[in-house]
């Protein structure tokens, strides 16, 4: 244990039920893995439905939220520990109900003069019937992170046109769905921690676009932090994303998402989400970010935990 760390007592709050258990259940082992090397006292916690019985137990000092996801990223878990008394990482239960909801966030944002694309809300019964505007569109869940659930629509109607209930889909999971606007170009993505943003990554998928697969497997994306794009772009990635993380209160670290048209400049870019829970597995964008500005994994790890115990009572 370093001189200038406190050796705390930790509860790493992981897996759960969500589509992104296996990602959270990685992150949470690598954390937990990290806090141990640094000295700290670790109980890991795969979450269930007896999670506040066990976290009751533990009394630890801090929880880190490992989770992705409903309900550990959607303001559930946040509001459960607030109920608690217990100090935990990453954002509160507002920004978390906030930041979840694609839909919520464009009206948390865009009037400050984020740039993000337009959207609205579309039925699937609807989107059965009609396109909800000109092809190529983005239908995403509202409330999915690691792009669960998106579609590209293209002109050439690679899902039928009009898409049919028979046609593999989100609309065969969600009753509605935010239809956007596809934005051609290139994927970017800035990590902010504390109080600064740190690098702008590009993502190139080899094939396809950046869904859950190209996220998560190895090999499928190749990485390029920091990215290769004009000074003038990687500036303003990095504004919006630690403007969009004051604006939605976020703590800790948070990972904003971008699309870049580079054949419209600076305005062709839009951020499309803000990710409380970013993930921490060995692909995932914010320990590679930090890691180009020369910080461990095991720092990282320390540095979300000090951002957490800010907020602790004394």
């Amino acid at each position: 244990m370093s001189d200038n760390v406190k050796p705390l007592h930790i509860v790493v709050l992981m897996g759960g039920w969500s589509a992104e258990r296996p990602v959270s259940l990685m992150s949470g082992e690598g954390i937990a893995d990290a806090l141990e090397s640094l000295g700290h006292r670790v109980t890991r916690i795969d979450m269930d439905r007896d999670v506040a019985a066990k976290l009751a137990a533990a009394k630890p000092d801090v929880v880190f939220n490992a989770l992705h996801g409903t309900p550990g990223e959607d303001g559930t878990v946040q509001g459960m520990l607030d109920l608690m008394g217990l100090t935990y990482t990453h954002s509160g239960m507002v920004t978390s109900v906030i930041a979840i909801d694609k839909q919520l966030t464009k009206q948390a944002l865009v009037p400050h003069g984020i740039p993000m694309p337009g959207g609205e809300i579309v039925s699937t019964a609807a989107l059965y019937q009609a396109d909800p505007m000109p092809r190529p569109y983005v239908l995403k869940p509202v409330n999915e992170g690691s792009s669960v659930g998106v579609a590209i629509v293209t002109a050439e109607g690679n899902y039928g046109n009009p898409i049919s209930p028979q046609a593999a889909g989100p609309w065969q999971k969600f009753d509605a769905l935010l239809a956007e606007p596809f934005i051609r170009g290139r994927e970017l993505t800035t990590a902010v921690l504390g109080d600064q943003a740190l690098l702008v990554t590009e993502l190139r998928p080899k094939s396809g676009f950046y869904d859950f697969d190209a996220k998560y497997t190895d090999g499928m994306t190749d990485h390029i932090c920091p990215a290769e794009i004009p000074e003038e772009i990687a500036q303003a990635c990095k504004r919006i994303a630690l403007d969009a993380h004051r604006l939605l209160g976020c703590r800790g670290a948070s990972r904003s998402d971008f699309r870049w048209d580079d054949e419209r400049g600076l305005d062709g870019l839009f951020l499309l989400e803000v990710n409380t829970q970013p993930g921490m597995t060995p692909l995932s964008l914010v320990p590679e970010q930090a890691r180009a500005m020369g910080m461990s994994y095991a720092q990282l790890v320390q540095a979300i935990v000090d951002e957490a115990m800010k907020g602790a009572p004394a």
